[in-house]
């Protein structure tokens, strides 16, 4: 549908402009590209209704739209849109409805449509006791030595440190792959026990608590584990490849795989593990844990509570007695909240 022909100057105009505006914003490349495509569609909808003008729009306009999108036909598989290209749709509307309040053109109330149950998305995040197995299978490298290679034993003890330290940026500490792979020694301040994302989605920065225990597994690979793997003094990454350089995140993802298979876990096993998940992992773990919705949004760095309400479902069946969490999610306040106040899991928690 990307191809609908738009009439209107003004139209044309908005829709390159939004896409600038996403671009600039840092999002993905298919971001960039999905989104105003679907805004043209609904530019191709209001020429239909004889609206050409932006200014005349109300949210009356966006809810139409959105229900006749209910109802139209998918003319690849026929049948009607699936609930995933539905909310990729409502996305694409909401995110323009933002760049219409932030450019200054148009001011409108919020749009107040449901998102659709997600029908295709599987959250797969690990147990507590997995993430336990994971870290236990840190200290398994040192063994891995052979006689005959037993001068190298420097090395496995410092991939063991620093395999310990990634499971703490990727799960005790939430980063998504690419934050975590932008990290930075100046990065890390170990008397607040603060961690500052400078690369975060959308270029959005945050700061991330860690607790003593992470403190402790951060502090062994930076000042035991890095200074034998780096080479070049200047050198700011936080991760070193044995090369010597910053750590590629395939190469992190890799060694996530090892640990993987290193437990004494079959069922962690044959699970799909990724470093998403373990970000999965800390928010469920977090949410059974009692932590609010909003201070899990700021941990992960959430635009929304939208984005952090996916893992109700994953714990939703184990609260009982306690109120809906749709019903939380509409009670959070959206302001005064404590920049730090974010309680991590502890080690004998995990």
């Amino acid at each position: 549908m990307k191809k609908l022909p738009i009439k209107s100057i003004n139209f044309q105009y908005l829709e390159k402009s939004f896409r600038e505006w996403l671009d600039i914003l840092g999002y993905a490349p298919s971001t960039v590209y999905c989104l105003p495509n679907h805004i043209r569609e609904f530019f191709h909808y209001l020429e239909q209704q004889q609206i050409t003008n932006i200014q005349t729009l109300n949210t009356k306009h966006f809810k139409q739209y959105y229900e006749q999108l209910k109802t139209r036909t998918n003319q690849r598989r026929g049948g009607g849109l699936s609930n995933n290209s539905l909310n990729k749709h409502l996305q694409a509307l909401y995110k323009f409805t933002q760049y219409l309040r932030e450019s200054g053109r148009l001011t409108l109330p919020y749009l107040g449509i449901e998102w659709e149950a997600d029908d295709t998305l599987t959250i797969n995040y690990l147990t507590q006791e997995e993430i336990k197995e994971l870290y236990k299978a840190t200290t398994v490298y040192t063994n891995l030595a052979k006689e005959g290679d037993i001068k190298n034993m420097w090395y496995y003890e410092a991939v063991a440190l620093r395999d310990k330290a990634i499971l703490t940026i990727f799960y005790s500490c939430g980063l998504r792959r690419n934050e975590g792979y932008h990290l930075d020694l100046s990065d890390i301040n170990f008397d607040r026990q603060i961690l500052h994302v400078r690369k975060g989605k959308a270029h959005k920065e945050r700061f991330v608590p860690f607790n003593k225990t992470n403190s402790q597994y951060l502090q062994e690979y930076i000042y035991d584990a890095r200074p034998l793997l780096v080479k070049d003094g200047k050198q700011n990454a936080l991760f070193i490849s044995k090369f010597g350089i910053r750590m590629q995140s395939q190469s992190m993802a890799i060694r996530l795989k090892l640990l993987q298979q290193r437990s004494d876990s079959l069922e962690l096993q044959q699970k799909n593990v990724r470093l998403h998940v373990l970000r999965h992992s800390i928010a469920t773990h977090l949410l059974q844990n009692g932590m609010s919705l909003e201070k899990i949004s700021r941990f992960l760095g959430h635009n929304s509570l939208e984005s952090t309400q996916v893992y109700t479902h994953l714990v939703e069946s184990e609260l009982n007695g306690v109120e809906s969490l749709d019903t939380q999610i509409k009670k959070q306040p959206h302001h005064n909240i404590p920049k730090y106040e974010v309680t991590q899991i502890h080690e004998d928690e995990r």
